[in-house]
């Protein structure tokens, strides 16, 4: 079998980002308001930092107005809530983001659910992972990583995925169950995977769309990649590369590419996969909000 087709999602991506741009200049254009998005950061953890920024950067392109509150890491949780609280009745804030991991003093899940459902562009509130439940896709707000993963599957298999096996290899709150509930969505026929999964590996070879979010760095080789699957990897992992010289490292995802692509249709690489998609659609899913403020239909990206 020919290797598989790299699924280019720094591209769908970009596009994704121009369509957003475009729509959020058009509702402003008819009256309507600038899309507002607010991250709120607790400490100085670098990695979170590194995705603060990226997130500020991409807001800016598109046009938002962008906010950022960033708190020491002794910020006590009633601070932190009397944040989010101001933030959830700013009109001109249409998303609230807070940047997870919190510090151990602070009750992440009491945070998320202070966060307006209707803000809550991250899809981490119990309303919203309700909504999604229940196939209220038009109302609710999905976690951006699923999200983006969905819309790459569909670059490959289109919409409708009836008659598709998909298993999903993970089951956290933010990427396994949302992407088995939106799969299911589909018409997928669903599976999650996980730790206990007996023979993993044969459950995962059984997938035409194979989704891997373990978070352990190329777990899953060619050999649990059924011939034609297509398997996106939304796993980030960084290790050492001494090719690269001596303390270097390198990111690599939860497949091993080289061997899953001898065998998969299509495969998303790590970088440039599933990660530029989280936050296009962290940006989508604020327009979104915003245009539902002005009483709108969000547009279709």
């Amino acid at each position: 079998m020919a290797e598989a087709r790299r699924i280019d999602g720094k591209a769908v991506a970009a596009g994704i980002v121009e369509k957003v741009k475009n729509a959020a200049a058009a509702l402003v254009a008819e009256g309507g308001p600038q899309p507002g998005l607010a991250v709120v950061i607790v400490g100085e953890d670098p990695a979170s930092q590194v995705y603060v920024g990226s997130k500020e950067k991409m807001a800016r392109e598109c046009g938002f107005h962008s906010v950022k509150h960033e708190l020491s890491a002794d910020t006590s949780e009633a601070d932190l809530l009397a944040v989010v609280e101001s933030l959830n009745a700013d009109p001109a804030i249409h998303g609230i983001l807070v940047q997870l991991p919190l510090p151990k003093q602070i009750d992440e899940a009491k945070v998320i659910e202070t966060i307006d459902p209707d803000k809550d562009v991250d899809g981490f509130n119990l309303i919203n992972v309700g909504r999604l439940a229940t196939g209220a896709l038009d109302k609710a707000f999905v976690p951006c990583t699923p999200a983006g993963s969905m819309i790459l599957i569909r670059e490959v298999l289109g919409d409708d995925l009836s008659g598709k096996n998909a298993v999903v290899v993970g089951r956290s709150n933010i990427v396994g169950k949302p992407m088995a509930q939106l799969l299911l969505a589909a018409n997928a026929t669903v599976t999650i995977a996980h730790s206990r999964t007996k023979d993993l590996a044969a459950v995962c070879r059984n997938a035409d769309i194979l989704v891997a979010a373990v978070g352990r760095a190329e777990m899953l080789t060619g050999d649990y990649v059924k011939e034609g699957a297509v398997v996106i990897d939304v796993g980030i992992n960084r290790v050492p590369a001494p090719e690269k010289g001596e303390g270097k490292s390198r990111l690599v995802g939860d497949v091993d590419y080289a061997s899953a692509a001898a065998r998969a249709a299509a495969i998303t690489p790590v970088p440039g996969g599933v990660g530029p998609m989280t936050i296009a659609l962290l940006m989508a899913n604020t327009l979104a909000s915003a245009y539902r403020a002005a009483g709108k239909t969000p547009p279709r990206l």
